[in-house]
């Protein structure tokens, strides 16, 4: 069983971030199809909004972890298994980090300015260029349904851990410990 913990700012983080990448990204397969129209517009707002929220967070939830690391594991799963869930946490955080940035480079290519809640405006990154921005429109799609896939993943193996290997391990990221006997 493992009974090491992530600290309280780091599962907060956590819960707060997943909660926000699933708002942000049911809003924008919600407005996707839908006409030009004042909902579109605020839905989109909403979802520029979070997208940018996500990015100061995923920003802060680095530098917590470069100055708190991961508690040990202190489990034995097999070496496929450990190299996949490695593979899936990098993954996560590179697209966590890279899904913003291709939206604000897609929004200042569309000639778009990318403001935070009308608090201030972030400067362009790219000039108006209409192929560009149709471009990274598209990566930025599959790159946030990459990130939904591996959330999926994510979420399987922590189920798995938790009501078939009865090991503890969801106990690391939640407040009440949620631990399970062998």
């Amino acid at each position: 069983m493992s009974k090491a913990r992530y600290t309280s700012v780091a599962i907060i983080l956590h819960w707060v971030m997943a909660l926000l990448i699933f708002v942000t990204w049911s809003i924008a397969v919600v407005v996707h199809d839908m006409p030009l129209s004042p909902t579109r517009i605020t839905g989109l707002s909403w979802h520029k909004w979070l997208g940018v929220t996500i990015f100061f967070l995923v920003i802060l939830r680095l530098l917590w972890r470069a100055t708190h690391p991961a508690p040990a594991l202190n489990l034995s799963m097999p070496v496929w298994q450990e190299r996949i869930m490695q593979f899936t946490h990098i993954a996560l955080y590179l697209l966590m980090v890279m899904i913003p940035v291709v939206g604000w480079l897609m929004s200042s290519a569309k000639g778009y300015t990318v403001n935070y809640f009308g608090l201030f405006e972030l400067p362009d990154l790219v000039g108006k260029d209409k192929v560009l921005g149709h471009q990274l429109k598209e990566i930025h799609e599959f790159m946030a349904n990459g990130l939904m896939a591996l959330v999926g993943l994510h979420i399987l193996a922590a189920l798995k851990h938790q009501f078939i290997d009865k090991d503890g391990l969801l106990g690391r990221m939640t407040f009440g410990g949620l631990q399970n006997e062998k």
